[in-house]
């Protein structure tokens, strides 16, 4: 075996480095000399430790590290490594591997290398404490290579994901008073800025449910809440991951993760680019699970530092410069700012949690959360930041829902009307309809209607009737019910063809839209309560509502009204229970008046 390796030495290899040796000006001889190299060494079976003139053959290959090409570094770099060298030479040429990798310049050949395949067999063999810088240089490598498609789809089929995930592990097993504790902060910053990347591979997300990341990166989260920057990269895998139904319930599983956040919150108030993203977290698992809102209520402090977290933003954007002047020396609004993108998405986790009935009804008391959310309609136009306006108007709809004895919403009902005004004269139809809702909630209190007809409100709201829109009518309908429970109230509706904007609307979404018709029959119901004749209250839309009103009331009609099997039994039902019985009260009431 020795004598034929010899024999190779001096007649394949030493040839070569002696071609390299020379080192030439030629860039182009020199990167080819490096290919005919590595193919020799992998021909006489010399790649790795057992390769007995390994010291000759790396001393040649160093020399020529200082020279400033890239595409040599590289084939330079994938021979080093492939001599699986360790200690300083490991450092180094993870060092040029990094330098390599991180000149977007280099995509093309990077990408046309194995150069990836021997940093992750690094990342795999070497030793986490004694290698540890290396491993950094090395992660960061292979963090860049993760942003080119390719390159990603490769390292997650070659097992990347389970990779990162067990030397995530192995980082977690070492405790705060080790002494590598505080160096290994920097290898979990590559490795999770790593992982941020390959989350938004659809393979790579596969592999980090199956492999249970959830769990690791929350305890990496906890044992790291001192290190700022470990502490944003982990936050900003959550923050993708929680867009995902599986990666939200995982999430909601870790019994502390509500603890963490909160401590994390309090932590780093005015760290915008961490608190931003918590608070993103928080509202996707407050979106769709009542038990992660109870959940979150529940623990001690999390509606206070809401609070103090709404205060310290909301300061922080009254005192932010609203425009800037862009090259031209022209000003344009800059929008949402960063302190309002705190704000949108922690009024997203108070409309959220406020839909749990028991958090809601405790909310709508919570006159510091009332306060703030009506401090927002208060300061902010819709026109300078559409979505925070929109956010607090659904927040406050959510609470007014809640008759509650102490309800700040309710104590607070007659000023929560002046701002929602604003928003009705608004050009913006999603504000208006949000407003239009919260006075469908308001309305069942006489001093909010008094107010709609003092403000002239409700003929808008007839007016919101012609819109074609179901939720604008659905809502707008609410508040005119409203308005008829007051008898001094119902003639409004007698004038200017108001009564036949309703009957529209009864034929424009009939059997569409069970609820909103049998909305519009409660307000003909209570608009009609006192009537002598159908003619002086109906006018000349009685025969109309009289047609319309039996065909609605038709079997036959009501089965064609959806082709989807379990829309069609939901609307069955609400057609029997809800709009039967007051259509056909109101048929008879209007038959038995009409001559």
């Amino acid at each position: 075996e020795w004598e034929e390796e010899d024999f190779f030495w001096h007649t394949k290899i030493l040839p070569i480095l002696r071609e390299l040796e020379k080192r030439e000006d030629n860039i182009e001889h020199l990167c080819l000399a490096c290919t005919k190299l590595y193919q020799a060494l992998d021909e006489g079976n010399m790649l790795g430790k057992r390769f007995k003139r390994r010291n000759v053959l790396l001393k040649t290959l160093y020399k020529l590290v200082d020279i400033d090409s890239d595409p040599l570094s590289l084939k330079l770099a994938k021979i080093i490594l492939a001599m699986k060298v360790d200690g300083k030479n490991l450092l180094s040429v993870c060092k040029l591997a990094f330098k390599i990798c991180r000149n977007k310049k280099n995509d093309f050949i990077i990408q046309n290398d194995t150069l990836l395949d021997y940093l992750l067999q690094v990342l795999w063999n070497e030793d986490l404490q004694t290698n540890n810088e290396a491993l950094v240089y090395c992660m960061a490598a292979i963090k860049f290579m993760s942003e080119k498609d390719r390159l990603r789809y490769k390292m997650v089929s070659k097992g990347a994901v389970e990779m990162f995930l067990e030397l995530m592990k192995q980082i977690n097993n070492i405790k705060e008073h080790d002494t590598y504790f505080y160096k290994l902060g920097h290898l979990l910053v590559q490795l999770t800025a790593t992982l941020r990347i390959l989350a938004d591979c659809a393979l790579a997300r596969r592999r980090l449910s199956d492999s249970a990341a959830i769990p690791e990166l929350c305890v990496a989260l906890e044992q790291r809440s001192s290190d700022k920057d470990v502490c944003i990269c982990i936050v900003r895998v959550l923050s993708k991951l929680s867009t995902y139904n599986d990666f939200c319930a995982a999430l909601a599983d870790c019994s502390r993760c509500y603890i963490l956040f909160l401590a994390l919150l309090n932590k780093y108030q005015k760290q915008q680019d961490l608190v931003v993203r918590i608070i993103f977290i928080l509202g996707n698992l407050t979106a769709k699970n009542d038990q992660s809102r109870e959940k979150f209520f529940q623990e001690k402090d999390s509606i206070n530092t809401l609070v103090s977290l709404f205060q310290t933003y909301y300061e922080l954007d009254l005192n932010a410069p609203t425009c800037h002047p862009d090259t031209q020396g022209k000003k344009h609004l800059k929008y949402p700012s960063e302190a309002e993108d705190v704000l949108i998405k922690l009024i997203r986790v108070l409309a959220n949690l406020s839909i749990h009935p028991r958090v809601g009804t405790a909310l709508a008391a919570a006159h510091p959360v009332v306060g703030l959310l009506v401090t927002v309609l208060e300061y902010k136009s819709v026109d300078a930041c559409e979505e925070l306006v929109i956010n607090a108007a659904t927040t406050i709809n959510n609470l007014s829902y809640y008759q509650v004895k102490d309800s700040a919403v309710q104590e607070k009902k007659l000023h929560v009307a002046e701002m929602l005004l604003k928003l009705l004269m608004s050009d913006n139809m999603d504000a208006v309809v949000e407003a239009v809702r919260v006075f469908g909630n308001l309305s069942q209190h006489h001093e909010i209607r008094d107010f709609i007809m003092q403000k002239k409100i409700h003929k808008f709201m007839v007016a919101l009737l012609d819109s074609k829109n179901r939720e604008v009518c659905f809502s707008a309908c609410g508040v005119l019910l409203n308005l008829t429970v007051d008898e001094n109230k119902r003639a409004f509706l007698m004038e200017e063809g108001r009564i036949g904007k309703l009957v529209d609307c009864l034929q424009d979404f009939g059997p569409a839209d069970w609820q909103l018709s049998c909305l519009i029959c409660k307000t003909l119901w209570n608009y009609s309560g006192s009537m002598t004749s159908a003619a002086s209250c109906f006018g000349g839309d009685t025969d109309t509502l009289l047609v319309l009103l039996t065909a609605l009331l038709d079997e036959e009609v009501e089965l064609e009204c959806s082709l989807d099997r379990d829309i069609k039994d939901c609307q069955r039902v609400y057609w029997e229970r809800e709009f039967k019985p007051v259509a056909e009260k109101l048929l008879d009431r209007i038959r038995s008046h009409h001559s």
